[in-house]
């Protein structure tokens, strides 16, 4: 598989991935469970996962990086622009 194919279908499956969860977060919300529990939920969901296949080092570097990408709006959905 040469690489731009390979790109291609690594952004589809982060499409898929992402409607997935969507999907799910939405059917959570719907069922009374609170956003910020839900968050929580899904961080530590993650960050195991990260862990279990990387190692606790590497998922540790990884978030160092999380401040400033959180301050760059990397993860903001809803923009306000002043």
């Amino acid at each position: 598989m040469d690489a731009d194919r390979e790109a291609i279908e690594i952004a589809e499956q982060k499409r898929a991935a992402l409607a997935y969860l969507t999907e799910a977060w939405d059917e959570a919300i719907a069922e009374g469970i609170e956003p910020d529990i839900l968050a929580h939920a899904a961080l530590f969901t993650a960050l195991a996962d990260l862990i279990d296949t990387y190692g606790e080092d590497a998922v540790a570097d990884l978030t160092v990086s999380l401040p400033d990408r959180v301050r760059r709006g990397e993860f903001t959905l809803l923009r306000t622009v002043q």
